[in-house]
């Protein structure tokens, strides 16, 4: 079963899965504060640390993600063969920050104040690209990862005077964004999880023992979700305001 280099970690999907199911729960309270005035705190407490474990949970299986895909193609030895692989992950990478620029514009256009200047999307699209080179470095990604945590949450206790290295953790003052992930400290956490990816999932194959629940009903419909979630992160947010405001509990002027 994991000899097949198509094969997909059904448990991988499942995670995937379950952080979408919290992420659209979250935007969708998220949305009933912010369009609907209801009284939700959603900025601290409980649901900033739900939020926060949802967007770690993506990140994470990003980075593991990615040292799964690197590892189909094992035995890369000509330059022509690298490149090849190199404008695949451009390319994957591109497509996601490419939706993370059409998020900006929609945000700007209807937002205006706190609209994505780098969100989630676009830490990703980043990510994919960046990774290529510390795919081959295994276990030093841990390192790595937790320095560019560190980093970032040393950063976070500055503020600068200028907007254009925002999208690396350096804030102007003042600075808010309805969505926002800075490279560092999220891109050390992609590192960590490449470093786990090529820990429990080396050669494209599961190191550990698992069994298989992948034939359960309610399994099958996370992993089915974890499959489709790129579709789902673009869907959701239009989908939920326009329910919100089809009955008539949010006003179109707060857009």
């Amino acid at each position: 079963m994991d000899g097949n280099l198509q094969q997909r970690f059904w448990e991988i999907d499942f995670l995937r899965g379950v952080a979408i199911i919290m992420m659209v729960l979250y935007h969708l309270l998220y949305n009933l504060h912010y369009f609907a005035h209801y009284n939700i705190n959603v900025y601290s407490g409980f649901w900033m640390y739900f939020a926060r474990a949802t967007a770690t949970t993506f990140i994470f299986l990003v980075g593991v993600s990615i040292s799964i895909s690197f590892s189909r193609t094992k035995n890369i030895s000509s330059f022509t063969k690298e490149a090849r692989l190199f404008l695949k992950y451009l390319g994957r990478g591109l497509k996601v920050f490419s939706w993370g620029l059409i998020i900006t514009l929609v945000t700007w256009i209807f937002l205006r104040e706190g609209f994505v200047i780098f969100g989630i999307l676009h830490l990703i699209g980043i990510s994919i690209i960046l990774a290529y080179p510390f795919l081959k470095l295994r276990y030093w990604n841990l390192l790595i990862g937790l320095f560019c945590i560190f980093l970032g949450a040393y950063l976070k206790g500055f503020v600068f005077n200028f907007y254009w290295l925002s999208w690396l953790g350096l804030r102007p003052a003042q600075f808010y964004s309805v969505d926002y992930f800075p490279l560092l400290p999220w891109f050390g956490l992609v590192l960590i999880g490449i470093f786990f990816g090529n820990l429990l999932y080396s050669d494209h194959t599961r190191r550990f023992q698992l069994v298989d629940l992948s034939f359960f009903s309610g399994i099958k419909v996370f992993c089915f979700l974890g499959k489709h979630s790129l579709l789902i992160y673009l869907l959701h947010q239009p989908l939920i305001i326009a329910v919100l405001y089809l009955l008539g509990m949010a006003n179109m002027n707060l857009f």
